[in-house]
């Protein structure tokens, strides 16, 4: 089998990655997209690849419009979305007695999905939401938007961001003292390691997240690992780059079973066959293209328990696949029979 890779910076931008896509897809014949971080990004190409026939595999983006009202019979959502990630951080948070929430979210399409998803998990869970204010992508000054958050007197302020928001956040929040007393906490709903690295243990520490991978979890994975910071500098995989890998890997696995590249026999054999790698626990493909698995909820260890380097997190527990991903909904996403 001859196999071609492609990449492309589509700078968060929808109109360049549906562009570029299109081009992959008309002039290079290209069969499948991978990776797509960015909400509003992945379901332009979603869109797209539904027209055009061919097979998309999202591990960046974390909206679940993916694999509800824009799902496709040839897109697969690899790794988290928001709402794996407010089950495992909002659901326990707001069980150990932090029942009052204020968010800080990033403003567009990602951020309102995750917002939303961590709101309906506090309610559910006997909590109150008080308010929510939002700032635009890659700002650079939290603030005021940390004071107003800070003045709701909620006992969480949840940041509903990711990347580089994320970081700029926890570290003014750090700087102001924001959520650092017993009677406000801040929690971060979309946390990657190379956040953790970038923040540094001092600053990190005490954090708790859910993640859907973990380098240091279990020898399959520190074998995956020692490949992956061999060509990255020694860098650890984080669960996006680790979501690449497991889906790209099994797309290739399922071409060669099926003999075929044609997009409708490969996505079926995607469906067929079990995810067996060294990134994934307990997986499957959903019928409405969500890949359920077990994810993990962590909490970045102090420097003291730190023994070395990328050794950031420690596990707290297991959140099942069946339980850390929202059920399918037929109403939704016509690929899932009612």
């Amino acid at each position: 089998m001859k196999i071609e890779i492609l990449s492309a910076d589509h700078l968060n931008k929808a109109d360049i990655a549906a562009s570029k896509a299109r081009e992959w897809i008309d002039r290079d014949k290209v069969d499948a997209i991978a990776d797509l971080t960015n909400s509003s990004v992945a379901l332009s190409v979603q869109k797209l690849m539904k027209e055009k026939g061919g097979i998309a595999m999202f591990s960046g983006p974390a909206t679940g419009r993916l694999t509800n009202e824009d799902c496709s019979p040839n897109g697969f959502h690899w790794m988290f979305d928001t709402y794996s990630q407010a089950a495992g951080t909002a659901a326990a948070l707001t069980k150990l007695g932090q029942k009052s929430w204020y968010f800080v979210t990033v403003d567009y399409a990602f951020g309102h999905s995750l917002e939303k998803d961590a709101s309906d998990v506090v309610k559910r869970n006997g909590g109150t939401v008080l308010g929510a204010v939002r700032h635009p992508l890659n700002a650079s000054d939290f603030s005021s938007f940390l004071v107003q958050a800070q003045g709701s007197k909620a006992q969480v302020i949840g940041l509903a961001n990711g990347g580089a928001d994320t970081v700029s956040a926890i570290k003014q929040a750090r700087e102001f003292r924001i959520g650092s007393g017993k009677d406000q906490r801040l929690a971060a709903l979309l946390v990657f390691l190379s956040d953790v690295h970038a923040l540094g243990l001092d600053t990190a520490q005490g954090l708790v997240y859910a993640d859907g991978f973990y380098w240091d979890y279990d020898d399959r994975s520190r074998a995956f690992a020692k490949r992956f910071e061999a060509l990255n500098k020694g860098a650890k995989p984080t669960m996006v780059q680790a979501g690449v890998y497991s889906s790209v890997y099994h797309y290739l696995k399922s071409v060669a079973a099926a003999k075929s590249d044609d997009s409708k026999i490969v996505a079926q054999k995607m469906r067929e066959l079990p995810i067996k790698d060294a990134v994934m626990n307990n997986a499957s493909i959903r019928p409405d293209g969500r890949v359920i698995h077990d994810m993990y909820l962590v909490q970045v260890k102090t420097p003291a328990e730190s023994k070395g380097a990328w050794d950031y997190l420690k596990v707290l527990s297991t959140i099942p696949a069946d339980q850390a991903f929202k059920p399918m909904d037929a109403a939704a996403c016509n690929l899932v029979k009612k």
